[in-house]
């Protein structure tokens, strides 16, 4: 027989640790289940750990919403409770002519997405700000910035267990029963939470008893490589998007390493292998806005996984997060296609998850 509880966080990266401690400053009894034998070992440690604006997602939707709410909330936790952040700006730009228009739509979508004013650089302004960068002109994001996300994570947890929450580490969930309330089937026992919210990112569709036969998970891999010896770059340099993600891009950590990625293959599942027959497209790549680049200080870095909606050739997918109403299920909450700007909007994904849930 299963044994009761009140709530149940499945998944312990930062959207899950994000929700959990907010479900349990809420006043809810919350016990995270994660497979590994740690927090944030999956999607959410193998990203670029930048703080988002809001610039690149359909007005209206949850990623806009969500990512421009989230930072405002990031930027605030970060300084209340003093998790190593910097706002160090970015600058997205275009290297011919035919991209100008990208960047003016740019700056329509980010001041109707409430991301603020991107101001227009011509290409002297952007020598002065980046003297390694060459392009014809680009737009400055300054509110864009990066965090220490292991920190970030672990400052979740510590506050989720301030307020008596407790997480499970190697217990992995293998099914989930919403026939007569809800049932969470682990390795040798089965729990029966009054509130489940699925937020196992890469797994989550395949998991969720809310989804129909013909619907399954995608996966986009990324590469970064590392640039050895002192940062060419001031603040984060990205180039105009392509499909499937935001281009391979200079990203910054807090001790300015510099990073180059990610690029976007897609996979049948999740595969962290790190093919290194990609290098010379990466070259390529960065050498369109970095003439200078010494292809000899680059090294292979990380791999990461986007859990994604839709195939290659499909439209870039919303996130989704459906509440009791949508799950048709008390309680139920399915956090599905949580990719980038997850990171970013990790604490308003939270507050809208409270909201749907209630006390």
């Amino acid at each position: 027989m299963a044994e009761r509880c009140d709530c149940i966080v499945i998944g312990a990266g930062v959207v899950g640790l994000a929700v959990a401690r907010a479900l349990a400053r809420n006043g809810r009894e919350v016990l995270v289940l994660e497979r590994q034998n740690a927090f944030g070992t999956e999607t959410s440690s193998r990203n670029s750990e930048v703080i988002h604006a809001g610039i690149y997602y359909p007005t209206g939707s949850l990623k806009a919403r969500m990512c421009v709410r989230g930072k405002e909330l990031l930027y605030e936790y970060c300084e209340n409770y003093r998790v190593p952040c910097e706002r160090i700006g970015k600058i997205i730009v275009a290297t011919s002519a035919r991209q100008f228009e990208t960047l003016r739509d740019y700056q329509r979508k980010a001041k109707e997405n409430g991301a603020g004013e991107l101001p227009w650089l011509s290409q002297r302004d952007v020598e002065k700000l980046e003297p390694a960068v060459l392009c014809r002109a680009a737009v400055l994001s300054p509110s864009t910035g990066i965090i220490d996300s292991h920190s970030f994570m672990l400052s979740l947890l510590g506050d989720l267990e301030a307020h008596n929450g407790i997480i499970s580490y190697l217990t992995e969930v293998s099914a989930i029963n919403t026939n007569s309330g809800i049932t969470v089937r682990c390795d040798g026992f089965e729990l029966a939470p009054q509130v489940l919210v699925n937020s196992t990112g890469l797994d989550a569709v395949a998991l969720s008893p809310a989804t129909g036969p013909e619907d399954r998970g995608y996966f986009a891999k990324g590469h970064y490589y590392v640039l050895s010896g002192m940062s060419p770059f001031n603040r984060l340099v990205y180039p105009v998007a392509e499909e499937g993600g935001l281009g391979v891009h200079v990203t910054l950590d807090l001790a300015h390493q510099t990073r180059f990625g990610p690029d976007v293959v897609w996979t049948d599942g999740p595969d962290y292998t790190f093919e290194t027959s990609n290098l010379d497209r990466f070259i390529d790549a960065i050498r369109r806005y970095y003439p200078d680049l010494d292809a000899t200080r680059l090294h292979t870095g990380y791999t990461g996984i986007r859990p994604k909606l839709g195939p290659a050739d499909a439209p870039t997918s919303d996130f989704v997060i459906n509440g009791p109403e949508r799950t048709g299920v008390s309680g139920y909450v399915d956090l599905l296609g949580i990719e980038s700007p997850g990171l970013t909007a990790s604490l308003a994904i939270a507050e809208r998850v409270v909201e749907l849930i209630g006390r």
